[in-house]
């Protein structure tokens, strides 16, 4: 497909982006958002990235930033304008998307609740950022230190892989009263 091809399809592929955030209901970040995309048709990235652009500057969807990641959301106009423009997506589309979605929107969910990554601020020293994430809210987070790449990279792959037994642990020690030392 090319980008400057014939504009029933650039339309359609617009209308499949909004009918897939309405069917979503909440906000979702654009490799999710993506994903679901690639989940029903095969897109281009920078296609996808020009059609999400196309939305936002006619006011059909938003884009916002929240706890450091970008999330797009339709707007009503862009609920309006589905109304009225659906019935060019194709039956096989709609389909697939109504029987991949929510499959799809669930491993998205459990894949991005839990989030790891790290910062380079030197040679030797990051920033390490853990988070649990439920429902778009950050219901767990903590920054630490650490020493070299690796460390920091060890960091990461042991949150993203143990985040269910390391957070109850931290809440436990949080919330346990410590005893008193007598000095």
């Amino acid at each position: 497909m090319k980008l400057t091809s014939d504009n029933e399809t650039l339309a359609e592929n617009k209308v499949l982006l909004l009918y897939i955030l309405n069917k979503i209901g909440k906000p979702i970040s654009n490799d999710a958002l993506l994903n679901l995309v690639l989940a029903v048709t095969d897109m281009n990235y920078f296609y996808f990235q020009q059609f999400l652009l196309d939305l936002l500057e006619n006011g059909y969807i938003i884009n916002y930033v929240k706890d450091d990641h970008s999330f797009y959301d339709i707007t009503q106009f862009g609920r309006e304008t589905l109304e009225l423009t659906q019935n060019i997506l194709p039956g096989i589309i709609k389909l697939r998307v109504d029987s991949n979605f929510k499959n799809e929107l669930e491993t998205f969910e459990e894949e991005h609740s839990i989030i790891a990554e790290y910062t380079p601020r030197s040679e030797d020293y990051f920033t390490v950022s853990c988070k649990i994430i439920e429902h778009n809210d950050t219901i767990f987070e903590v920054k630490t230190f650490a020493g070299s790449r690796e460390q920091a990279k060890e960091i990461v792959e042991n949150w993203k892989t143990h985040a269910n037994e390391i957070y109850p642990e931290i809440l436990n020690i949080l919330t346990k009263k410590q005893k008193e030392s007598n000095s």
